[in-house]
């Protein structure tokens, strides 16, 4: 199982544990499984989706940054603020 953090500027968005996680990257979308190679990637607009137990979860962005080193995936993202 790998461990993942989403932060926003607004609030912590996700801490837990997931199966996967893909994202947006700025060379293309990849997927993180267990074990993965350190790297830390920027983010470009797209979904962020990861998998628990639960089931699938889907969180669009515009951007933002992922670190993965020993499992542990960490997630700074920016989402789109909607029109008041």
């Amino acid at each position: 199982m790998l461990k993942l953090k989403i932060v926003s500027p607004e609030k912590v968005l996700f801490d837990g544990e997931v199966s996967m996680v893909k994202v947006p990257g700025v060379l293309g979308e990849f997927e993180i499984l267990d074990n993965h190679a350190p790297i830390v990637s920027a983010l470009q607009k797209g979904n962020v989706q990861y998998e628990t137990e639960e089931g699938r979860t889907v969180i669009p962005i515009v951007g933002g940054f992922a670190e993965v080193l020993k499992n542990n995936v960490s997630l700074c993202i920016e989402r789109e603020i909607a029109a008041v």
